[in-house]
């Protein structure tokens, strides 16, 4: 029964299917040449300038500040320190790695503190759920991390302004109570 129903609501939808006769082929467009004029040259449109890349001395930047920082009272050398991913709270986009790697070029030409490996920090980052490039990173998950990784101290940095004007701001802070024990700022170069 099923079947008969079937068949017969396939033949009343085939019926309703309109059926279309073949239409003819238009004849083509017939092509009429053009022979330019001397006279009606177009005008010449200048390609905009794509815009320039800005260029930032991160090794510049930076070196000042690890000076200042290797110099604070009270730091003991030798110990565990993590280098935090740079923040951008800027503007506009940044090469935070690259920011982050001149840090950590900076700090380990001083030899004053063991760094965290950086296979280390990617490896407890995954495992923390935390994103590599985490611009909303907050103080608690830098000293988390540090935690996660035994480390002694972890360096805390922010980049902050606009286009025009960007300064950083970094913060040595011990792992173990979350006091800052160094701050400083720089422009950016």
């Amino acid at each position: 029964m099923k079947r008969i129903f079937f068949v017969a609501l396939s033949v009343v939808f085939l019926a309703g299917c309109p059926s279309l006769p073949p239409e003819k082929p238009e004849p083509p467009t017939p092509v009429v040449p053009v022979t330019p004029s001397e006279k009606s040259t177009p005008p010449t449109e200048k390609v905009p300038e794509p815009p320039k890349m800005r260029t930032t001395d991160w090794e510049g930047t930076v070196q000042p500040l690890i000076e200042q920082l290797v110099k604070a009272h009270g730091l003991e050398n030798g110990k565990l320190l993590l280098v935090d991913t740079v923040k951008n709270n800027t503007n506009g986009a940044l090469q935070i790695m690259q920011a982050t790697e001149a840090l950590r070029q900076a700090i380990s030409s001083k030899h004053v503190f063991e760094l965290v490996p950086q296979n280390q920090v990617q490896n407890a980052r995954q495992s923390l759920g935390l994103s590599e490039e985490d611009s909303l990173g907050l103080r608690s998950k830098a000293i988390g991390l540090a935690r996660y990784l035994n480390a002694d101290y972890v360096l805390y940095s922010i980049v902050s302004g606009n286009s025009d004007k960007r300064d950083i701001v970094m913060q040595l802070m011990l792992v173990q109570t979350g006091e800052i024990l160094w701050s400083g700022h720089g422009d950016i170069k």
